[in-house]
């Protein structure tokens, strides 16, 4: 019989739950003070799903009945826990992901990837993207034909606009963050918490994603 090859992502998910049962729970829990002790687990929710964090093997699963998290949501989770700087704070300083700490490599990448899979996706569907930002508990913000903010993590907030086709332009979209984010998580995984986002607003709105996105295998 042949051996399933196991994917490099499965691979880093799996070093990442042996590095999560090395931590010390106590300095975890001030660094990232959203998890919740929940029947063995740490529990945390992502873009309004609840996953936890075994306390037993460190593996991430599905809490709230859904489908088990891919490894894109797990290293999300895993890198927030293993990056949170203690003492990072909410700076209310709003700005597009180019202008992070350390973002401009991977600025170019992330437009094709990310914005512009964001304005693709929803271009014809803005009443469906505002219904799936409300499902996520959206605050409504003035800019854009939608404008919400929602939370990756309770500790990472992200802003969505969006302006819809016309005559003249196409669809636009933008994703900010708070300029805090880098202190919770690495720069890397700004990008795929906005994969993550736009993906689950596509699912709540049922529509698909379309574009170049971002994908963990």
């Amino acid at each position: 019989m042949r051996e399933e090859k196991i994917s490099n992502y499965v691979k880093l998910c799996m070093e990442w739950a042996d590095k999560f049962m090395k931590m010390d729970q106590e300095e975890l829990r001030r660094r990232v003070p959203e998890l919740k002790d929940e029947n063995g687990f740490l529990a945390i929710t992502h873009f309004g799903r609840k996953f936890g964090i075994s306390k037993k093997d460190g593996s991430i699963h599905s809490l709230d009945g859904q489908s088990e998290p891919d490894t894109t949501e797990q290293l999300n989770i895993y890198t927030l826990l293993g990056y949170a700087k203690e003492g990072a704070f909410f700076m209310e300083k709003w700005v597009p992901f180019a202008e992070l700490r350390n973002a401009r490599p991977f600025a170019p990448a992330y437009k094709i990837g990310e914005t512009d899979v964001f304005s693709a996706t929803f271009s014809g569907h803005a009443k469906e993207l505002r219904h799936a930002l409300l499902s996520l508990g959206g605050r409504e913000l003035p800019q854009g034909d939608v404008g919400y903010e929602i939370k990756a993590f309770e500790c990472m907030p992200m802003r969505f606009y969006f302006w819809d086709a016309d005559e003249e332009f196409e669809a636009q979209g933008n994703i900010l963050f708070d300029y805090s984010a880098t202190d919770f998580n690495h720069i890397e995984s700004a990008v795929s918490i906005a994969d993550v986002g736009i993906k689950r607003l596509a699912e709540l709105a049922g529509v698909p994603v379309r574009g170049k996105s971002f994908q963990m295998r």
